[in-house]
């Protein structure tokens, strides 16, 4: 009876582990890339040719699209994506939640494609006249760590302001009431604000912040299939310097997937920053800044060592870049 027994338990473990290998299978056949309104992997995913190249190695993309980066990074955290692009704050914010997540690759600064904005009437003139007002942003985004700067190089407190947590849509809807003094955002919504609106620009990130995007992914992911991301960083490379090299027709690609006009793209397309590469230590030390500057003011609740979550490529990957 009890080799029976025996053989019937050796069957159902090597069932198990055949089901267990087809999902570890269907998991590796699938890339999983959450994507903004706005960027280079949405150029890329109108492109189509990572879909291609991944086709050929097997592997199929799914894409999705997040209205910011911390509704982004979320979405690897939860394990819904693989792999995400965002701005230089929200993945702090991550680290500092526990999120399994690798710094991969970054895109060059952009300061100018972010900015605080104030409505074109208003009285405000200097980030000093900021103190006491309601400024409105996406907590957690790349503009948060702007508006902590342009703070500080204006000789006032984080506490100095109100500060009011919305989306972008939310957001322009508040500045557009009049129920908050300035609204402090990223391209395109940007770009719209100052031609529909005719917002001003009290500040961008000149001189005080980087503005470099990241591209993240889930630890597991990255470490168990780094052909995949080799590929996706190259595809990245590669469509950001034709977006370079062409703004103009990158414009009439992507104004009619923005709803916006070829006026207000194109600016937003030359102010972006283009050019992928893995992350170098002075990217790194440029990341550990943010983290501490948010941990001295409590806005996440533990120090942070960025260079512990940046992913290594294979050498010879490495040395390709």
């Amino acid at each position: 009876m009890r080799p029976v027994i025996l053989r019937r338990g050796l069957v159902a473990l090597l069932a198990a582990a055949v089901s267990f290998g087809a999902v570890t299978q269907a998991q590796a056949d699938t890339l999983r890339i959450g994507y903004q309104k706005y960027g280079t992997l949405m150029l890329l995913k109108a492109k189509g040719t990572l879909d291609k190249r991944l086709a050929e190695q097997g592997v199929d993309v799914q894409w999705t699209e997040f209205p910011g980066g911390p509704q982004l990074l979320e979405g690897l955290n939860v394990g819904s994506i693989d792999f995400g692009v965002t701005g230089e704050t929200p993945p702090v914010f991550s680290q500092a939640a526990g999120a399994d997540l690798l710094y991969v690759a970054y895109e060059p600064p952009a300061p100018t494609s972010e900015a605080i904005l104030v409505p074109k009437d208003s009285t405000i003139t200097s980030v000093k006249d900021l103190k006491g007002k309601k400024v409105v942003l996406n907590k957690g985004s790349n503009v948060h760590y702007l508006l902590v700067r342009a703070l500080e190089d204006a000789g006032l407190k984080y506490t100095d302001i109100q500060t009011v947590f919305l989306p972008p849509a939310d957001a322009r809807a508040a500045f557009e009431r009049g129920s908050v003094d300035a609204w402090v955002v990223w391209d395109p919504y940007q770009a719209a604000a100052e031609q529909q609106l005719q917002a001003r620009t009290l500040r961008d990130a000149s001189g005080i912040a980087d503005n470099h995007q990241f591209y993240l992914a889930t630890k597991p992911y990255a470490e168990q299939h780094p052909k995949v991301i080799e590929t996706l960083v190259d595809e990245v490379r590669n469509i950001g310097e034709w977006a370079k090299a062409h703004p103009e027709d990158v414009t009439t690609q992507v104004a009619p997937l923005l709803g916006l006009s070829p006026e207000i793209t194109l600016t937003a397309v030359k102010r972006q920053g283009y050019g992928a590469q893995f992350l170098t230590p002075e990217v790194v030390n440029a990341q550990q800044k943010i983290a501490d500057s948010f941990y001295q003011l409590k806005l996440i609740p533990k120090p942070l060592v960025v260079k512990d979550v940046i992913w290594t490529p294979p050498a010879n990957l490495a040395k390709a870049n």
